[in-house]
Protein backbone atom coordinates (compact mmCIF):
# COMPACT_ATOMS: atom_id res chain seq x y z
CA UNK A 1 0.00 0.00 0.00
CA UNK A 2 1.41 3.52 -1.08
CA UNK A 3 3.03 5.50 1.73
CA UNK A 4 0.39 8.48 0.64
CA UNK A 5 -2.53 5.89 1.37
CA UNK A 6 -1.42 4.83 5.07
CA UNK A 7 -0.78 8.11 6.08
CA UNK A 8 -4.34 9.27 5.05
CA UNK A 9 -5.99 6.26 6.52
CA UNK A 10 -4.01 6.96 10.05
CA UNK A 11 -4.72 10.42 9.33
CA UNK A 12 -8.56 9.63 9.17
CA UNK A 13 -8.74 7.36 12.09
CA UNK A 14 -7.03 10.26 14.50
CA UNK A 15 -9.72 12.67 13.08
CA UNK A 16 -12.43 9.60 14.48
CA UNK A 17 -11.27 9.00 17.23
CA UNK A 18 -10.96 13.00 18.11
CA UNK A 19 -14.85 12.98 16.77
CA UNK A 20 -15.78 10.09 18.82
CA UNK A 21 -18.85 11.17 21.57
CA UNK A 22 -17.64 11.58 24.99
CA UNK A 23 -19.60 8.86 27.35
CA UNK A 24 -21.92 9.53 29.68
CA UNK A 25 -19.93 9.07 32.73
CA UNK A 26 -18.36 12.91 31.32
CA UNK A 27 -21.27 14.18 30.93
CA UNK A 28 -22.23 13.20 34.61
CA UNK A 29 -19.42 13.93 35.99
CA UNK A 30 -19.72 17.66 34.45
CA UNK A 31 -23.36 18.16 35.74
CA UNK A 32 -22.63 17.47 38.84
CA UNK A 33 -19.83 19.81 39.01
CA UNK A 34 -21.95 22.49 37.68
CA UNK A 35 -24.84 21.36 40.39
CA UNK A 36 -22.20 21.64 42.99
CA UNK A 37 -21.17 25.32 42.05
CA UNK A 38 -24.09 26.30 42.02
CA UNK A 39 -25.54 25.25 45.11
CA UNK A 40 -22.08 26.74 46.92
CA UNK A 41 -23.17 29.58 45.10
CA UNK A 42 -26.63 29.67 46.31
CA UNK A 43 -26.03 28.92 49.67
CA UNK A 44 -23.49 31.85 50.16
CA UNK A 45 -26.19 34.28 48.67
CA UNK A 46 -28.73 33.10 50.70
CA UNK A 47 -26.97 32.55 54.05
CA UNK A 48 -24.39 35.88 53.68
CA UNK A 49 -24.62 37.87 50.12
CA UNK A 50 -28.36 39.06 50.54
CA UNK A 51 -28.74 39.40 54.01
CA UNK A 52 -25.35 41.50 54.08
CA UNK A 53 -26.77 43.72 51.26
CA UNK A 54 -30.28 44.29 52.62
CA UNK A 55 -28.59 44.69 56.13
CA UNK A 56 -30.41 41.73 57.71
CA UNK A 57 -29.80 39.17 59.92
CA UNK A 58 -29.35 35.74 59.53
CA UNK A 59 -30.47 32.87 62.53
CA UNK A 60 -31.06 29.25 62.93
CA UNK A 61 -34.33 28.22 64.34
CA UNK A 62 -33.37 25.73 67.20
CA UNK A 63 -36.46 25.08 68.81
CA UNK A 64 -39.68 23.43 67.69
CA UNK A 65 -42.11 26.71 69.35
CA UNK A 66 -42.80 27.84 65.93
CA UNK A 67 -43.84 24.88 64.13
CA UNK A 68 -44.79 23.89 61.37
CA UNK A 69 -43.84 26.93 59.49
CA UNK A 70 -40.57 26.86 61.02
CA UNK A 71 -38.83 24.19 62.35
CA UNK A 72 -35.28 23.36 63.87
CA UNK A 73 -33.17 24.01 61.69
CA UNK A 74 -34.73 26.29 59.45
CA UNK A 75 -32.74 29.46 58.47
CA UNK A 76 -34.80 32.70 59.04
CA UNK A 77 -33.27 36.41 57.85
CA UNK A 78 -34.74 38.80 59.60
CA UNK A 79 -34.91 42.39 58.38
CA UNK A 80 -34.98 45.41 60.37
CA UNK A 81 -38.58 47.32 60.69
CA UNK A 82 -40.07 50.32 62.42
CA UNK A 83 -42.09 49.56 65.24
CA UNK A 84 -45.04 51.77 64.39
CA UNK A 85 -45.28 49.28 61.06
CA UNK A 86 -45.99 46.27 63.21
CA UNK A 87 -49.03 44.69 63.27
CA UNK A 88 -50.68 41.51 64.27
CA UNK A 89 -49.18 37.88 62.93
CA UNK A 90 -46.08 39.73 62.17
CA UNK A 91 -43.50 37.35 63.34
CA UNK A 92 -40.92 39.25 65.02
CA UNK A 93 -37.13 38.53 66.10
CA UNK A 94 -36.92 40.38 69.55
CA UNK A 95 -33.82 39.80 72.36
CA UNK A 96 -35.24 38.36 75.58
CA UNK A 97 -33.08 41.15 77.24
CA UNK A 98 -32.17 44.69 75.87
CA UNK A 99 -29.31 45.06 74.67
CA UNK A 100 -27.87 41.05 75.07
CA UNK A 101 -27.73 38.57 72.24
CA UNK A 102 -30.52 36.20 73.45
CA UNK A 103 -32.97 36.12 70.97
CA UNK A 104 -36.54 34.87 70.21
CA UNK A 105 -38.74 34.30 66.97
CA UNK A 106 -42.42 34.25 67.53
CA UNK A 107 -45.38 36.12 66.04
CA UNK A 108 -47.51 38.94 67.20
CA UNK A 109 -50.72 38.24 68.91
CA UNK A 110 -51.46 41.42 70.51
CA UNK A 111 -50.21 45.03 70.09
CA UNK A 112 -51.41 47.56 72.97
CA UNK A 113 -50.88 50.97 72.47
CA UNK A 114 -50.87 53.58 75.45
CA UNK A 115 -51.99 56.61 75.83
CA UNK A 116 -48.37 58.25 76.00
CA UNK A 117 -47.87 56.93 72.72
CA UNK A 118 -45.93 54.44 73.43
CA UNK A 119 -46.26 50.28 71.89
CA UNK A 120 -45.84 47.21 73.51
CA UNK A 121 -46.52 43.86 71.93
CA UNK A 122 -47.46 40.17 72.80
CA UNK A 123 -46.02 37.08 70.94
CA UNK A 124 -46.29 33.41 71.16
CA UNK A 125 -44.93 30.56 69.33
CA UNK A 126 -47.28 28.98 67.04
CA UNK A 127 -46.60 25.69 68.50
CA UNK A 128 -47.46 27.01 71.79
CA UNK A 129 -49.87 26.53 74.51
CA UNK A 130 -49.35 30.25 75.87
CA UNK A 131 -48.02 33.96 74.98
CA UNK A 132 -44.88 35.04 76.06
CA UNK A 133 -44.31 35.49 79.96
CA UNK A 134 -43.44 39.28 79.36
CA UNK A 135 -44.52 41.85 76.83
CA UNK A 136 -41.72 42.77 74.35
CA UNK A 137 -40.86 46.60 73.93
CA UNK A 138 -40.00 48.37 71.12
CA UNK A 139 -35.95 48.71 72.09
CA UNK A 140 -36.24 44.61 72.32
CA UNK A 141 -37.10 44.08 68.61
CA UNK A 142 -34.66 42.86 66.15
CA UNK A 143 -36.50 42.92 63.11
CA UNK A 144 -39.35 40.67 61.39
CA UNK A 145 -39.47 38.02 59.13
CA UNK A 146 -38.16 38.30 55.91
CA UNK A 147 -37.64 34.72 54.24
CA UNK A 148 -36.60 31.43 56.17
CA UNK A 149 -35.38 28.72 53.96
CA UNK A 150 -35.49 25.05 55.91
CA UNK A 151 -32.90 22.86 56.78
CA UNK A 152 -29.90 25.58 55.65
CA UNK A 153 -30.10 27.25 59.54
CA UNK A 154 -27.32 24.71 60.00
CA UNK A 155 -25.07 26.19 57.31
CA UNK A 156 -25.35 29.42 58.12
CA UNK A 157 -24.66 28.50 62.14
CA UNK A 158 -21.28 26.80 60.90
CA UNK A 159 -20.55 29.67 58.26
CA UNK A 160 -21.34 32.68 61.02
CA UNK A 161 -19.38 30.52 63.86
CA UNK A 162 -15.65 30.52 64.52
CA UNK A 163 -15.06 28.46 61.33
CA UNK A 164 -16.18 31.58 59.02
CA UNK A 165 -12.32 32.92 59.76
CA UNK A 166 -11.41 30.29 57.23
CA UNK A 167 -14.22 28.62 55.58
CA UNK A 168 -15.23 31.73 53.62
CA UNK A 169 -11.36 32.31 52.11
CA UNK A 170 -11.16 28.43 51.34
CA UNK A 171 -14.49 28.43 49.26
CA UNK A 172 -13.53 31.30 47.67
CA UNK A 173 -9.98 29.71 46.84
CA UNK A 174 -11.91 26.59 45.50
CA UNK A 175 -14.70 28.24 43.66
CA UNK A 176 -11.32 30.58 41.52
CA UNK A 177 -9.35 26.80 41.07
CA UNK A 178 -12.80 25.66 39.74
CA UNK A 179 -13.26 28.56 37.42
CA UNK A 180 -9.61 28.59 36.12
CA UNK A 181 -9.39 24.75 35.51
CA UNK A 182 -12.63 25.21 33.79
CA UNK A 183 -11.10 28.38 31.51
CA UNK A 184 -8.19 26.54 30.68
CA UNK A 185 -10.08 23.14 29.85
CA UNK A 186 -11.92 25.52 27.29
CA UNK A 187 -9.02 26.97 25.99
CA UNK A 188 -7.05 23.76 24.90
CA UNK A 189 -9.81 21.92 24.08
CA UNK A 190 -10.45 25.70 21.40
CA UNK A 191 -6.52 24.81 20.59
CA UNK A 192 -7.02 21.10 19.88
CA UNK A 193 -10.10 21.55 18.20
CA UNK A 194 -8.56 24.59 15.60
CA UNK A 195 -5.41 22.69 15.00
CA UNK A 196 -7.59 19.58 13.99
CA UNK A 197 -9.59 21.39 11.65
CA UNK A 198 -6.05 23.24 10.27
CA UNK A 199 -4.39 19.69 9.48
CA UNK A 200 -7.73 18.51 8.14
CA UNK A 201 -7.93 21.75 5.60
CA UNK A 202 -4.47 21.42 4.79
CA UNK A 203 -4.56 17.39 4.20
CA UNK A 204 -7.56 17.94 1.71
CA UNK A 205 -5.95 21.20 -0.05
CA UNK A 206 -2.83 18.75 -0.64
CA UNK A 207 -3.65 14.84 -0.60
CA UNK A 208 -5.21 15.40 -4.28
CA UNK A 209 -1.69 17.11 -5.71
CA UNK A 210 0.50 14.82 -7.42
CA UNK A 211 3.34 16.73 -6.01
CA UNK A 212 3.13 16.27 -3.09
CA UNK A 213 2.33 11.81 -3.11
CA UNK A 214 5.81 10.97 -2.06
CA UNK A 215 6.03 13.68 0.99
CA UNK A 216 6.13 12.22 4.41
CA UNK A 217 4.99 14.68 6.37
CA UNK A 218 1.87 17.90 5.47
CA UNK A 219 4.88 20.29 5.73
CA UNK A 220 6.93 18.64 3.43
CA UNK A 221 4.41 18.63 1.36
CA UNK A 222 3.80 22.42 1.13
CA UNK A 223 7.49 22.63 0.96
CA UNK A 224 7.50 20.62 -2.25
CA UNK A 225 4.61 22.24 -4.09
CA UNK A 226 6.22 26.03 -2.86
CA UNK A 227 9.34 24.45 -4.22
CA UNK A 228 8.20 23.47 -7.41
CA UNK A 229 5.69 26.88 -7.73
CA UNK A 230 8.87 28.77 -6.77
CA UNK A 231 7.20 30.25 -3.47
CA UNK A 232 8.77 30.85 0.27
CA UNK A 233 7.09 28.21 2.31
CA UNK A 234 5.80 30.05 5.38
CA UNK A 235 7.16 28.44 8.55
CA UNK A 236 4.71 27.21 11.06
Amino acid sequence: MPETATRAQDSQSERTAAAKPRGVLYYLGMGVSAGLLALVLLVGAIVIAIPAIAGATPLTVLTSSMEPGLPPGTLIVVKPIETNDIVLGDVLTYQIESGKAGVITHRVTEIINSSDGSRTFTLKGDNNDAADDLPVLPVQVVGKLWYSVPWIGYVSNYVNGESRSWLVPVIAIGLFIYAGFMLMSGIVSSVRTRKRARIQAEHDALSGDPRAQNADTIEDAAATIAESEDKPVRSR
